[in-house]
């Protein structure tokens, strides 16, 4: 991929209350089978220069929304709904097609569950602009 214009994109991984908390119920052995694959997967994407970060985010419990209220203080609304969704995580890479991206989304959404069976989670991929305003006007 040296020399080649590459294109960064994020990939969200989202989730509702609820399905966090199914997944805080599963067995010990498979959140732990879970966590295996996804490390295997970070280290597929940095052998492959693909790689650039990731970060789990805290559970949903402990979100909340700010918004600035009357001269500018932070108002906070929380704890969300249960039906709602968050973001759990995301990963950046740098790729060269919209296509490999869309391939590294596919093996994330194909995590093992409780059993190892594949979640399917969606992963919602959008590319990072480079040039910040300039590329949406």
């Amino acid at each position: 991929m040296e020399g080649e214009k590459n294109m960064k994109y994020i990939l969200l991984m989202s989730g509702t209350k609820a399905g966090v908390d199914t997944y805080l119920s599963w067995p010990q052995k498979d959140i732990q089978a879970h966590f295996a694959f996804l490390a295997r997967l970070n280290k597929e994407l940095q052998e492959s220069g693909e790689f650039v970060a990731t970060q789990p985010l805290d559970l949903p419990d402990q979100a909340r929304i700010v918004r600035a209220g009357k001269d500018g203080a932070p108002i906070t609304d929380g704890v969300f709904p249960e039906a709602k969704e968050f973001l759990l995580g995301y990963w950046i890479v740098d790729v060269e097609s919209p296509q490999r991206a869309y391939e590294v989304a596919a093996k994330l959404s194909a995590g093992p569950g409780p059993g190892g069976i594949t979640l399917s989670m969606p992963i919602e991929v959008r590319q990072m602009m480079s040039h910040h305003t300039e590329e949406v006007l």
